[in-house]
């Protein structure tokens, strides 16, 4: 396997949730952790982590803003050294989600986070990983990337469905120079994201959800393959919501 001691880790999206969870597994295994996002203060709280928040750098960015993520990624290089895993793992939804009574705004809102913030955080990290020719690339989308589901909603799922056919081009096209892509498809997570559904979970259901740490832990387990192997997608759900 390979060692992560060192490697540099450039998370966006990583002030909360799942981002928050893949970003303190990688500073555990020793690599050099970059958190990125919009929020200041969630970023100085994953700082107050008890084991690995010391270790962690932190950088506002509003992975909307394509000049904010090149400024992000050229701070990376100069704080930490060259990027060798980015992970994009910024993502909203709202409360309104269906052609009934979605505000047009909002689903422009959905997709800039979730699809054009991605393409802006690949857009930035992929010349230099294709300079190096080695780069590993986690695309965090959603089971709602790759099956309709109601409960996401409109935006979200169409926002997904788009995320997810940036990440597996991206793949074909960056192979032949040494880099890799993974899209990460995650069933329900307990996370910040789930407050925004029209009916918040109750506690007993939010205890059935996955945790970050079970998403970061194959996060870490793709990032420990060689280089030879690419995992193009990977599919984790919690027990009550398999994938037909």
């Amino acid at each position: 396997m390979e060692s992560l001691q060192d490697k540099v880790v450039l998370v966006i999206g990583g002030g909360t949730g799942i981002g928050l969870g893949i970003g303190a597994a990688f500073a555990r295994e020793g690599s050099k952790v970059v958190l990125a996002a919009r929020t200041v203060a969630n970023l100085e709280a994953a700082r107050q982590l008890p084991d690995v928040g010391p270790k962690l750098l932190i950088h506002a960015c509003d992975a909307t803003d394509r000049a904010q993520v090149a400024e992000l990624v050229q701070w990376t290089e100069a704080e930490a050294g060259a990027i060798d895993i980015m992970v994009y793992c910024a993502g909203i939804n709202v409360a309104k989600r269906t052609f009934a009574n979605v505000d047009p705004a909002e689903y422009d809102q959905v997709m800039a986070v979730n699809t054009t913030g991605a393409f802006n955080s690949f857009h930035a990290v992929l010349p230099g990983m294709r300079e190096r020719k080695n780069g590993l690339i986690f695309n965090v989308v959603s089971i709602a990337g790759l099956r309709t589901l109601q409960l996401a909603g409109l935006p979200y799922t169409a926002s997904k469905f788009a995320q997810a056919a940036l990440g597996t081009y991206t793949n074909h096209e960056v192979l032949p120079d040494g880099v890799r892509v993974t899209n990460i498809h995650p069933g329900e997570v307990e996370t910040p994201i789930v407050d925004k559904r029209p009916v918040p979970p109750t506690a007993e259901h939010r205890a059935r959800m996955l945790q970050p740490e079970d998403i970061a832990a194959m996060a870490v387990a793709i990032a420990k393959l060689p280089p030879r192997a690419v995992v193009p997608d990977i599919v984790v759900t919690p027990r009550h919501q398999p994938l037909d």
